[in-house]
């Protein structure tokens, strides 16, 4: 092993993101799994699994005071929100200082920790050792407004909907198959955590509908933005395009994206742009896979970033 490479671990692999976030250290030329935890899955070869990955660790549940212990240089989080803090404390009792990247919305509220969404808030990374990963939704949100956050007329209106694969693997209403066929499933709507969490990081109400369909990946947030001044269409997307302009992972794209088109896919694509006769009004649509670009492809990003090399490194572009 070379001097560059990291040694990675993940506590609560089980969960969809857990598999995804595997699948890109699998193919990552310095990154190396080091553990793998999941109470459920103990024991179980983790290639039986996960088919990417190539070698003989097997899932393991250390108890949090071992974690320190297994050697790892970044660890990842990938549990349930409110189970984060056991495990970080554990590192910090233990004097051991990995790269920590926290999945869950745990500490997306909390000014230690830098808040990882790259392409709004790379230039505030200071070398950060703990690094909290944005929501899916959150990322949708912001990624729609932050281009036109200067001339809003009013909070921008969010209607939400994701992949019943956001609602994880712990059995509900949400992630029920049956009860979620021929349906759309409202919830949360008001103060959902994605909304709070868009607010908070854009410095602007936001307001928030999110809803749950039949299909398994990949959300659409539709977007609804008044403007303080009129503006056509080809200044509304000039705007986009020179905010994210060489951001590989968002496209600016004419259309308004379709849900169908992100599953799999690391990137973000943001269209639509339909403007009121007035010109002040426009609808923008942005579309990501909840498990990738939502979950595991950023926080890919931000180990990358951390460790020093290219942010998309091992993070397919096609």
């Amino acid at each position: 092993m070379s001097m560059d490479n990291k040694r990675i671990g993940i506590v609560g692999a089980r969960g969809h993101t857990g598999a995804e976030l595997i699948r890109l250290i699998a193919a990552h030329p310095l990154l190396e799994l080091a553990f793998v935890s999941s109470r459920e899955l103990d024991g179980q070869r983790l290639d039986a699994h996960v088919t990417e990955y190539q070698g003989e660790l097997r899932y393991s549940a250390p108890a949090h005071e071992e974690l320190p212990t297994l050697g790892a240089d970044v660890v990842v989080l990938a549990l349930p929100n409110g189970k984060a803090a056991p495990c970080v404390e554990a590192f910090d009792q233990a004097g051991v200082d990995p790269l920590i990247v926290d999945l869950s919305a745990d500490y997306r509220f909390d000014e230690r920790w830098y808040y990882g969404l790259p392409e709004l808030t790379r230039d505030k990374w200071r070398g950060q050792r703990r690094i909290s990963n944005p929501g899916c939704y959150a990322t949708a949100m912001q990624l729609s407004i932050a281009p036109l956050q200067d001339l809003l007329a009013a909070p921008p209106v969010c209607f939400g909907v994701s992949g019943y694969s956001g609602a994880g693997t712990t059995p509900s209403d949400k992630n029920d198959p049956d009860k979620l066929r021929d349906n759309l499933m409202p919830y949360s709507l008001t103060g959902h955590m994605h909304e709070k969490e868009a607010s908070r990081h854009l410095g602007v109400p936001v307001e928030f509908m999110p809803h749950v369909a039949p299909h398994y990946r990949g959300l659409t947030v539709t977007t609804n933005l008044y403007l303080a001044r009129k503006m056509s269409r080809e200044e509304i997307m000039t705007r986009f395009r020179g905010a994210y302009d060489g951001e590989p992972l968002v496209r600016v794209v004419d259309e308004a994206p379709w849900v169908s088109r992100i599953a799999h896919r690391h990137h973000v694509e943001v269209g639509g742009f339909a403007v009121s006769v007035d010109g002040k009004r426009v609808v923008v649509v942005a579309t990501l896979d909840n498990l990738l670009k939502g979950a595991a492809t950023q926080a890919m990003q931000n180990i990358n970033r951390a460790i020093g090399v290219a942010e998309i490194t091992a993070i397919p572009l096609s």
